[in-house]
C-alpha cells in the first residue's frame, strides 16, 4: 500500500492550510477577518429572537450600511 498524501484526502487548499503552522494559520485568519470587515461584515451578533430573553422593543436592526449608527460629535481638532 503506498504512502497517502493530504492533498489525497482533503484536497490541494485545505492541504496547503494544515501545512501552516498554528502562527501561520492566525496571521491568515486575520487576513480573512479584516477582508470580511472591509466588506461591510459586522461583529454584532445576530439577535436570538427564540430566546425568552429577546426583548423586540429594546434590540435595534444594525445600520443599513451593515457598520453600527456611530457619529461625529467633534470635528475639529483637538
Amino acid at each position: 500500500m503506498g504512502e497517502v498524501s493530504a492533498e489525497d484526502l482533503v484536497g490541494e487548499e485545505w492541504a496547503e492550510w494544515y501545512r501552516l503552522t498554528p502562527q501561520e494559520r492566525f496571521v491568515e485568519s486575520m487576513k480573512l477577518w479584516e477582508t470580511y470587515l472591509a466588506l461591510g461584515g459586522s461583529l454584532e451578533p445576530e439577535p436570538d429572537t427564540q430566546s425568552p430573553f429577546f426583548d423586540p422593543d429594546e434590540w435595534r436592526e444594525n445600520a443599513a450600511d451593515g457598520r453600527t449608527s456611530v457619529r461625529v460629535l467633534r470635528g475639529g481638532r483637538v
